[in-house]
């Protein structure tokens, strides 16, 4: 895949103002060194966007979303980075550069991407036709038995994969792929033991080693990125009794991430924004009749709760989010989860609640879309649900039951981004429990403070709890690069292990060769979204949490205690089983033990050998 040079990406992106930029979509006003605006990627009353012109780049307090001026125009134009760039070079009248092919490493990722994004499209085709042959006619009575139309199968890319060991195999591979990257696209998998335990029934034949077909004898989902390319599949079982799941999915491959992906959303994402909400539904064939009735926009979790880069991914297209659920289920498991996720990340929710028993799918089958839109329309905000369910047994009137309803609702509360919206639901709890609403309000601000829940003052939940002293790195990358890559220089590769921001950090020093002041704008377009998203949330803050040169030395004396005690650990076991068989062995981990021991004297003195 043709690339710009990396020396035209770094000009352009000192020639483009960001503030220039982006307001031409957002008014923004300064803000001492930054300016702030209402955030274009999700609905807000409160700026919590700002723009960053001398670092060149931006960062929404609110949402998460974060970048360069590259990024922004990916996210706001739903551009590729090539269109971005070009949009940019047009914006400000600079002459694009002839496209070249960029490093080794960079043109054989982006081959394999290229590839396997075209080995999806090819199977989704292979699937479909094998719908419609012959072989296909059971899949399509069971289709056809779950009221799904014709014009929704095409649609919706629905198809079978038969029960074949290499039907698909022998499709790709006369198409010109190599078994390696099929194997990497996770279409086909090599079979490791005997009998085959997987997606079709077990053959006695499977042979160690062989690589067949990862779906068989399945009825096939295309799962798809919001842009609408192909990227995974889920397949559904024929027979309860053929072995496996009974939805398979594709594993995470170079060009599919679950935790990135809501199915359905290539569909709807036009029709979410001319409404202003989403319903947020678990199962494939939820979507299906939700979309076949057009009852309402809606994505899926698939079963799973939600990420918060799923959330961020939704907040793009609504605020809003409704979500079904069985009455029995309800606030509970992954709903419960995603409901959690969805608060936090300032959505409004609400809940429809149908009949026991019945999710979307046969709730609109068997009393329609309007019955459905009805239930919509009757749809309460989440958290009024979770008063009424937290009450529920309890006789508010004596002073125990108030204090355990006060204690529940004090957890919810902190889930609350939006101070404002934490002091109208104490309002709410106060008028249930019958106690002062100053008193609640003063109790939820104490619970808010000590889970700190904003998104983007916390650590994001993908990465973990980041220490403070990665923080302070990470912060100084942006701003004071060449102490910050001073001192990463510093640290060995193995103080970098088991660091939520590991990633991050090694990105940095893979950047060592470049200069101070292109550092910050490249590392920010290389890293993935949400970890640039977490570098400009740690940016965006005015001053660094901590030294950066001694962050860099406590991440590395953190290593060395980590070792010291794995060091004590083993020792002591070696020495329970008895010595005398292992005594060279305890002898060299007594010596590394003193090596260490005295590094981390060094490291805490200052002290070096004369």
């Amino acid at each position: 895949m043709a690339l710009f040079p990396q020396r035209f990406i770094d000009d352009l992106r000192l020639q483009a103002n960001i503030v220039q930029v982006v307001q031409e979509y957002v008014p923004l006003k300064r803000a001492g060194r930054t300016y702030k605006g209402l955030c274009p990627f999700h609905g807000e009353k409160t700026p919590s966007f700002h723009v960053d012109p001398e670092k060149g780049f931006f960062h929404c307090f609110g949402c998460g979303a974060g970048g360069d001026v590259f990024k922004f125009l990916e996210l706001h134009e739903k551009l590729a980075f090539p269109d971005a760039v070009r949009t940019l070079a047009q914006k400000f009248g600079v002459a694009l550069p002839e496209l070249t092919e960029g490093d080794e490493h960079t043109r054989q990722d982006a081959a394999l991407r290229e590839a396997l994004l075209k080995a999806h499209e090819i199977a989704a085709a292979y699937f479909r036709d094998q719908l419609a042959s012959p072989a296909g006619a059971r899949a399509r009575q069971q289709l056809k038995d779950r009221d799904v139309l014709p014009q929704t199968i095409e649609q919706l890319g629905l198809g079978f994969a038969p029960n074949s060991r290499d039907g698909l195999k022998s499709r790709l591979l006369k198409q010109g792929f190599d078994e390696g990257s099929l194997v990497q696209s996770g279409l086909l998998v090599r079979r490791e033991t005997g009998p085959s335990t997987g997606s079709g029934p077990s053959r006695a034949t499977s042979r160690d080693g062989e690589v067949v077909d990862r779906f068989r004898n399945r009825l096939m989902i295309p799962i798809c990125r919001d842009t609408g390319s192909v990227i995974a599949f889920g397949g559904r079982q024929m027979d309860a009794d053929q072995g496996g799941p009974k939805y398979l999915n594709s594993p995470e491959t170079p060009i599919y991430s679950k935790s990135r992906t809501l199915y359905g959303l290539n569909l709807t994402k036009q029709q979410i924004r001319k409404v202003g909400f989403a319903v947020l539904v678990e199962g494939y064939f939820d979507f299906a009749q939700l979309f076949q009735s057009q009852a309402a926009p809606a994505v899926a979790s698939c079963g799973t709760a939600l990420t918060p880069q799923q959330a961020q991914l939704l907040h793009r297209f609504t605020a809003k989010v409704v979500l079904s659920f069985d009455p029995d289920a309800a606030g509970q498991g992954a709903a419960a989860r995603s409901c959690e996720m969805l608060v936090t990340e300032g959505f409004d929710v609400n809940v429809v609640a149908l009949d026991k028993g019945a999710d979307p799918d046969t709730f609109i089958r068997k009393t329609g879309a309007e019955s459905y839109r009805e239930r919509l329309r009757g749809s309460r905000p989440y958290l009024e649900y979770l008063l009424d369910r937290a009450a529920e047994g309890l006789d508010l009137g004596h002073e125990d039951n108030r204090r355990q309803f006060l204690g529940r609702m004090l957890s919810v509360a902190a889930w609350i981004p939006d101070a404002a919206a934490r002091d109208q639901f104490a309002d709410r709890i106060a008028h249930k429990a019958r106690i002062t609403e100053e008193v609640v309000r003063a109790e939820i601000r104490k619970a808010a403070a000590s889970r700190r829940t904003s998104v983007t003052t916390r650590e994001l939940p993908s990465f973990g709890q980041l220490k403070q002293a990665e923080k302070a790195l990470i912060w100084g990358l942006i701003h004071d690069t060449g102490v910050a890559m001073h001192a990463l220089g510093e640290l060995d590769e193995a103080d970098l292990e088991n660091l939520a921001g590991r990633e991050i950090l090694e990105m940095a020093r893979s950047l060592q060769n470049l200069q101070p002041d292109l550092l910050p704008s490249t590392l920010l377009q290389r890293l993935s979204t949400v970890n640039a998203q977490l570098v400009t949330s740690i940016a965006a803050t005015d001053a660094s949490p901590a030294s950066v040169p001694t962050s860099a030395k406590a991440l590395k004396r953190l290593r060395l205690e980590r070792e010291r005690a794995a060091i004590k650990r083993e020792i002591d076991r070696l020495q329970e089983v008895g010595a005398d068989p292992y005594g060279d062995e305890v002898n060299a981990l007594s010596r590394r033990l003193l090596a260490v021991a005295v590094e981390l004297d060094r490291d805490i003195t200052g002290r070096r050998d004369e």
